[in-house]
């Protein structure tokens, strides 16, 4: 089969669906991949560079506030185009539901992102508008726990695509 019999089998639900799940992944990648280079390659090196001042402390603000922008968005499309791919998973029987090991384990990964963004506008409304060296090791560790959770919630969504839901 050449590409132009591949491509002519290809419908429009099947392109719109993979426009969606492109844009789910980006989401996701956006907000979890900007919480890891924050913790492993920003915030080590500002400290590098300028020590444990009040300099820091301002690109970390900065930083932090240019980046809660790309997250919010991140979270109002992963709450769009999550809802759209549960319209077209075969397996998807509600939020929050038991019924089957699909639906436990995105039952498991939406408790999860729930708690991310809890923390995440935690973070960034709460504690980000304190100066306190405790509120920065506070904002550090729960950085620490989103990425946990964030990884975990990849792990829970490879699980879903082998369960053959998404």
């Amino acid at each position: 089969m050449n590409i132009v019999d591949a491509m002519t089998d290809v419908n429009s639900q099947t392109i719109v669906f993979g426009i969606i799940r492109g844009l789910h992944d980006l989401f996701t990648a956006v907000w979890i991949g900007g919480l890891i280079v924050l913790a492993a390659a920003v915030m080590p090196s500002a400290r590098q560079v300028l020590g444990q001042g009040p300099q820091l402390r301002q690109l970390l603000s900065i930083v932090q506030k240019r980046l809660s922008s790309m997250v919010y968005i991140s979270m109002a499309g992963l709450l769009i185009t999550g809802m759209l791919e549960a319209r077209s998973a075969s397996q998807f029987g509600g939020l929050f539901g038991f019924g089957s090991p699909y639906a436990i384990v995105l039952t498991a990964k939406h408790l999860l992102v729930i708690a991310m963004i809890a923390i995440a506008l935690y973070r960034s409304l709460v504690l980000a508008r304190q100066e306190a060296i405790r509120t920065q090791r506070t904002s550090f560790a729960l950085l620490m726990v989103n990425i946990t959770l964030g990884v975990v919630v990849l792990l829970l969504s490879g699980i879903l695509g082998a369960l053959g839901g998404m």
